[in-house]
């Protein structure tokens, strides 16, 4: 039945009828103000980037690297070196207020400091450590120096802290000592099952390589020592035909490794893993913190090391490859021979924990277009005394870069995106500044970071560049390389790329310079490994295919100084510089770019290589493979998804508008969330805050990084695994969430509907 309006509907109706009136001409002004507001973010964008061709992206990075300057890099460095840092000293501090002074005079719109109570170690100055020789009633035949012979130039600086291992276990243990050669997991192994020497109720003793010297603690304790005594073996730590400091830069016999021996798998401070240690923070009980060895430690020079091992009896060192340059037998033990027999070792170990508060100095470069998206360049500077090349020759390179970006600014200029600038603390000691501060920061990082670049040691030789980095900034690493002149003897006029090229290249397969996976050791560890943040870093290295010796020989001692830098490492700063323009131009264009310059196609083509790497160690066991049904397929299948999600995603970046904002900002998220679709939530087993699925460092060495970890890791010792069914089906669990995460993360690259 039709029903007429009567007044009172009239009226309601018109009302009703008014206010859709008003409201669609309201959306109508408001839809015209968005499409202006939006016209006017890209024409500024499209203004800034591309109106004068004096202001473009590249055009500004080569102003940028033409204001660096070696000369200014070096006096940094000779500031930065001449006492010891180390974290939670007032010395430090001091260095974080000069820091963050400079830095404002550089022209950052911001700079802070971050502080955090952390859990520090230190030696007992009053009751030092030390290692013994007794006899039978137990009367000291031969002590350890207690301090390094002090450098030329050095005599009168105090606050030299001795040698020690950073939150060893306190105790005065004695016993038969055992040579574990490097305390690897291989080595024990060896000891017990070929060998059948039992390390129980003895004193370890192993020399420094190949591992972190922490996975060489823990090595020990789980196999039932009652301390482990690290040393320095020249075969490791002294270049053939090299004098050592300061006639050359080998290390002398009575310098010896600091560093700190915890187990974090990433958890930054023991007392508050997870969390950011702020005064609201939880912490847990001493005896609860994470990584803290049970066991005494300390680090020897190779001159007290030849008294402890020269009267070792026992079975002979199994072949060469346990055998270092010392003039002893390198017999295993377990105790000494002959009429030395009755003798044992003691250790004095009196260190102790502390809470302490550390400050990162943080600065800041607020972006025009893109404030909300973050580029950050991170390096420490505290040291465990001078810290000639780690770390301040990075932190002198890093100062260079704020300056150099700070005049730009100056002048007029202002990246698309923010740049953060980092000075960390309490980096040796567990990654721990760092660590806090992303911990503290982490809603933001895990939605705004674009990418972090570690500045760590710029050199650690004088060979060639070295880089550690996720694919996606391969293709970015190459191409700025091939722009920035070579520092190398014989490559005059040629580029950084050519002599890269030539001195380390890849193997057979792929042409172009060697690129290495990221592993852990240094303050990308949380960036990458936890939030997934992509993440790289650079240095001039030695020669890796000549001789044994590990790092560079005077690695964490009294002996990096500023002087071994300048008189052999690097006296022109050349290759500082070299290393300066890399890191900051990584910066620069992560910072300016429209487009942010990862390339998924080379994750695609490692992810191949990777998963081929961890199927042939499987194939090792192609009748268990068969057996309990394992395959690799699904792996391999999900790949090749990515890859060809890789393409058209690339394809499409072709056709792109660049003058529309929202058309940008959404390809720039699908690049930069794209690293953090290869992390897990859940982590590693065993290792919750190893959360990326590709890269870990590795469980036996952090140093190092693994591909595929939990299916390396399920695949390491299986044959040593009682229960093989459940040890294949850990193989086959890890392989599911590998292919799983590949296969989301190739998604996350497909056009948006």
């Amino acid at each position: 039945m039709l029903r007429l309006l009567g007044t009172e509907d009239y009226e309601v109706g018109t009302r009703i009828k008014g206010v859709n009136a008003r409201a669609i001409f309201t959306l109508a002004l408001g839809a015209v103000g968005f499409l202006l507001l939006g016209f006017i973010i890209g024409w500024f964008a499209k203004s800034s980037e591309h109106s004068s061709p004096s202001q473009t992206p590249q055009s500004m990075r080569k102003a940028f690297w033409d204001e660096l300057k070696a000369e200014n890099i070096k006096q940094y460095l000779y500031n930065f070196s001449r006492v010891p840092h180390l974290a939670g000293t007032e010395e430090n501090f001091l260095l974080a207020k000069q820091i963050q002074t400079q830095w404002k005079d550089y022209g950052l719109d911001k700079v802070e400091l971050a502080p955090y109570d952390i859990l520090l170690s230190y030696p007992n100055e009053s009751n030092p450590n030390y290692i013994s020789i007794i006899d039978e009633q137990g009367r000291a035949l031969f002590n350890t120096s207690l301090f390094e012979p002090t450098p030329p130039g050095y005599e009168n600086v105090t606050d030299v802290v001795p040698p020690y291992n950073a939150y060893s276990a306190a105790g005065t243990p004695e016993g038969e000592l055992v040579y574990v050669n490097y305390g690897r997991t291989e080595d024990f192994f060896y000891l017990d099952r070929v060998l059948n020497i039992k390390v129980q109720g003895k004193i370890a003793i192993a020399r420094y390589g190949k591992i972190f010297r922490g996975n060489k603690v823990r090595n020990a304790e789980e196999a039932g020592a009652k301390g482990i005594i690290l040393y320095s073996d020249p075969a490791d730590y002294c270049a053939p035909g090299v004098e050592p400091y300061p006639d050359g830069w080998n290390l002398p016999g009575g310098g010896a490794q600091r560093g700190n021996v915890l187990n974090l798998n990433g958890a930054g401070d023991p007392l508050t893993p997870g969390y950011p240690a702020k005064e609201y923070a939880y912490r847990s009980d001493l005896k609860n913190g994470v990584g803290l060895p049970k066991i005494p430690v300390h680090p020897i020079g190779y001159k007290d090391a030849e008294v402890l091992l020269r009267h070792i009896g026992g079975a002979s060192a199994p072949n060469s490859t346990w055998k270092g340059n010392l003039n002893v037998s390198y017999n295993i033990g377990p105790g000494f021979s002959g009429s030395f027999a009755t003798q044992k070792v003691k250790m004095h170990i009196h260190s102790y924990n502390e809470i302490r508060r550390v400050y990162n100095v943080i600065g800041t470069i607020k972006g025009a277009v893109e404030p909300d998206r973050y580029v950050i360049l991170g390096g420490h500077r505290d040291s465990w005394v001078f810290g000639g090349l780690d770390p301040q020759s990075g932190a002198a390179v890093v100062n260079e870069i704020v300056r150099s970006a700070g005049k730009l600014k100056r002048q007029g200029w202002r990246p698309r995106r923010t740049i953060i600038f980092a000075s960390w603390d309490a980096e040796e000691f567990g990654l721990l500044g760092s660590t806090e501060w992303a911990e503290e920061n982490v809603k933001i990082l895990e939605n705004r970071a674009v990418a972090y670049i570690n500045a760590d040691s710029s050199v650690e030789g004088n060979y060639t560049l070295r880089v550690d980095c996720t694919p996606l900034l391969y293709h970015l690493v190459y191409s700025l390389t091939k722009e920035i002149q070579s520092p190398d003897e014989g490559f005059e006029g040629q580029s950084l790329y050519e002599s890269w090229h030539q001195k380390n290249n890849w193997t057979d397969y792929k042409d172009g310079p060697r690129i290495n996976k990221l592993g852990s050791g240094n303050d990308f560890e949380v960036f990458f490994q936890r939030l997934g943040i992509a993440s790289g870093r650079a240095r001039y290295t030695k020669n890796s295919k000549e001789g044994r010796f590990s790092g560079y020989p005077v690695y964490h001692s009294v002996y990096e100084t500023f002087e071994i830098v300048d008189k052999f490492y690097d006296p022109l700063f050349k290759n500082h510089l070299a290393v300066a323009k890399v890191r900051g131009g990584l910066v620069f264009d992560l910072a300016n770019e429209v487009i942010i310059p990862f390339n998924a196609h080379d994750y695609a083509d490692v992810l191949k290589d990777y998963a081929k790497i961890v199927q042939d160690i499987g194939q090792k066991h192609i009748q268990q493979m068969t057996t309990y049904n394992v395959s690799f397929d699904a792996l391999f299948s999900a790949i090749e998804n990515f890859t060809n999600s890789a393409i058209s995603f690339h394809a499409r970046l072709k056709d792109l508008d660049v003058t529309n904002p929202i058309e940008v900002r959404s390809v720039n998220d699908q690049l930069m969330y794209l690293e953090r679709a290869f992390t897990d939530p859940l982590g590693l087993p065993g290792r919750p805050f190893y959360r990326h699925i590709i890269y870990a460092p590795s469980s036996h060495n952090k140093y190092m990084g693994e591909s595929f970890p939990g299916i390396y890791d399920a695949l390491f010792d299986i044959e040593n695994k009682s229960d093989q069914r459940s040890a294949w089906e850990e193989v086959k669990r890890q392989i599911s969430i590998a292919a799983f995460t590949v296969q989301s993360a190739g998604q996350t690259l497909e056009d948006v509907l």
